[in-house]
């Protein structure tokens, strides 16, 4: 039997499933495609969510050769005879680079001078956000484009095409599994349908689930996604809810999340909902991010738990949050002052805090600003009395 991913791959945009916010009518990507003016551009989102069929896409319309490699095993030399055979050719290659989130920065360097020059085409698809991998330099030259998992109801109506289309029975309560159970993953879906259809006709949905027996998680499905579980499991913390926090964390993991990027959410709630009411909560998740990028799955799993347990148990401010968005708003909206000349690199007025006992008044502003404010929550509290204790210094 042919394998119906792979005959059904679509083979111009208007045939991909969804994306519609990327490939609409209307839309930037698309333009950008159809214009034969698209930048290097790495793309990320679940699998089976068409990140592959896309790069080839492109590579059609804009008639170029299609190379496609893995970032695990990708050989710098393979690299550079590719960008060799094409040196004095009109039309250049594509080159496709999958889990790209995995290229080394030896790597990256490699390809700079090539995506400088316009040698090739370099577009690169992860299953995670690729922007933390990637260095300044490969940002700096390129596009980041998210694509989504395709909702059931995108997945339904696509299923019931290829059933049509290779005259296939099956079951209606099994057609809804196939949708339920594959996550948003198209090759996923087909790949079970054409299963199912080997082992029984009519497909039923016992056939298929022995063949799957639980649902895929990807922690993306329609009305529970990646980002609902995300902002479920941070509002959560934020409400010192430990056991919820617990339960979202759960199912984030069982979904199959990524443990850096939920180590990095958690990172940023440390300063964003937690702050120096308890300034030790941003060293912990500094010190999670740290160990899940070395330990990974299943032992991650319990470092994740005793940092939320730890952010869920610990008091609660947004000061420096609110203290940072005040400050760049006023910015924005044109609060531009000099330095005094007093503080400025090598000035002979400048009064040193040390020589009067840690703290001298002198103007550190030349027009009074005011961002911050305490409620003095947790240790918040001690540094506010410290900070005051240091202004009552005699001089």
């Amino acid at each position: 039997m042919v394998n119906l991913a792979l005959k059904y791959r679509p083979k111009n945009v208007d045939e991909i499933i969804g994306q519609s916010h990327l490939l609409g009518e209307t839309s930037s990507l698309r333009k950008l495609i159809e214009s034969n003016a698209l930048p290097h551009s790495f793309f990320y989102g679940p699998p089976g969510c068409g990140k592959t069929t896309l790069a080839r896409v492109i590579a059609t319309q804009l008639d170029r050769p299609f190379y496609e490699m893995n970032a695990t095993t990708l050989k710098i030399d393979d690299l550079r005879k590719i960008f060799k055979a094409y040196a004095n050719a009109l039309q250049k290659p594509l080159i496709f680079i999958d889990e790209v989130h995995r290229l080394s920065k030896n790597q990256q360097e490699v390809l700079l001078p090539f995506m400088e020059n316009n040698a090739a085409l370099v577009i690169g698809a992860s299953t995670e956000n690729p922007y933390y991998s990637l260095t300044a330099a490969t940002r700096s030259r390129s596009h980041l484009f998210e694509l989504e998992a395709l909702s059931q109801e995108e997945m339904f109506s696509y299923l019931q095409k290829i059933i049509k289309l290779e005259s296939v029975s099956i079951e209606d309560d099994a057609a809804e599994y196939l949708v339920f159970s594959s996550g948003g993953d198209v090759r996923a879906m087909l790949n079970l349908l054409e299963s199912g259809q080997i082992v029984t006709t009519p497909i039923t949905l016992d056939t298929l689930k022995q063949i799957r027996p639980h649902a895929m998680q990807a922690g993306s499905s329609e009305s529970e996604s990646h980002y609902e579980l995300t902002s479920a499991m941070i509002k959560s913390i934020r409400g010192s809810d430990i056991d919820a926090s617990i339960y979202y964390l759960a199912r984030l993991i069982d979904g199959g999340e990524p443990a850096e990027f939920i180590a990095r959410r958690l990172a940023i709630l440390a300063s964003e909902d937690i702050g120096n009411a308890n300034p030790p909560a941003l060293n912990l998740a500094s010190s999670t991010l740290n160990i899940v990028k070395h330990i990974g799955y299943p032992e991650a799993r319990i470092s994740l738990s005793q940092l939320v347990i730890y952010l869920a148990s610990s008091p609660k401010s947004n000061s420096a949050y609110l203290a940072i968005n005040k400050a760049l708003a006023s910015i924005k909206d044109g609060e531009i002052h000099p330095i005094p000349s007093h503080i400025k690199t090598h000035a002979k007025t400048y009064v040193y805090p040390h020589d009067f006992g840690g703290w001298v008044e002198q103007p550190y502003l030349s027009n009074p600003l005011s961002f911050y404010h305490t409620d003095k929550i947790g240790f918040e509290k001690t540094l506010w009395q410290w900070h005051e204790k240091i202004k009552s210094i005699k001089n």
